[in-house]
């Protein structure tokens, strides 16, 4: 993670502790941190239908989440970043776990948050404590493929994340593949950014985290997202 970011200049690492820029940057399109976008939906075969309908590629099941009440399909967005469309699955459909009951209630799919690497988490997270930011984890997570391996990886969520704009941050374990690896291919990422009604705020929050997201200026919190593929473009929003 250190090393990202001393290349790219936009964190500032004093005694341990995460601390913002006194400069503002022009960022890329795409969150170099990036590790995957969730894009959530009330049934997981309309999901990929819709990703299909627009994009040309047809999703991969990935499989389920035991005790959070979701499934998903992936897409791959290229190197180690994917589409993950997350639904509930219906064999946990007595899951009280939040994100599985936010999706029953979706009317169409849409962006329901991000996930980006900062390296190791347990270095990632002494960091955040440093600077006295909120936080929840690491924790770990698995879910079975169809093939019947284990992917294994552990996550920390930030206790303020800017009503969704914020990511989670994941750590994949070394024996698990990641899953852009072996997703249907085809999809690229064309940008992903975040509209804010105060912008550089959210910038400077942003950028103490060690990430690159663009920010424009909104009426209300948003995240947007475009992605190409063979039959065409795919744009949605939070």
């Amino acid at each position: 993670m250190v090393g990202m970011i001393s290349r790219r200049g936009f964190l500032v690492l004093t005694g341990g502790a995460l601390a913002a820029p006194r400069v503002l940057w022009a960022a890329a399109e795409v969150p170099s941190l990036l590790d995957h976008i969730l894009l959530g939906c009330n049934d997981l075969e309309r999901g990929i239908a819709f990703v299909e309908e627009r994009t040309g590629v047809r999703a991969a099941f990935g499989g389920v989440h035991p005790g959070r009440g979701t499934q998903n399909a992936l897409v791959s967005l290229g190197e180690r970043r994917y589409l993950e469309i997350i639904a509930p699955d219906p064999a946990q459909a007595e899951s009280k776990n939040a994100m599985a009951v936010e999706l029953r209630k979706l009317t169409e799919p849409r962006l329901v948050g991000w996930a980006a690497h900062p390296g190791d988490l347990q270095s990632f997270a002494a960091k955040l404590r440093e600077a006295g930011v909120a936080f929840e984890g690491p924790t770990p997570g698995s879910r079975k493929r169809p093939d019947g391996k284990v992917l294994h990886w552990s996550t920390l969520g930030l206790k303020d994340d800017r009503d969704g704009l914020l990511p989670f941050f994941i750590e994949w374990s070394v024996d698990s593949q990641h899953p852009s690896a072996d997703a249907p291919k085809g999809c690229t990422l064309v940008r992903f950014e975040a509209a804010a009604p105060d912008p550089d705020a959210l910038i400077k929050q942003i950028a103490s985290l060690g990430l690159d997201l663009p920010v424009v200026r909104g009426d209300k919190p948003q995240l947007r997202t475009t992605i190409a593929g063979p039959k065409g473009q795919l744009s949605v929003i939070s």
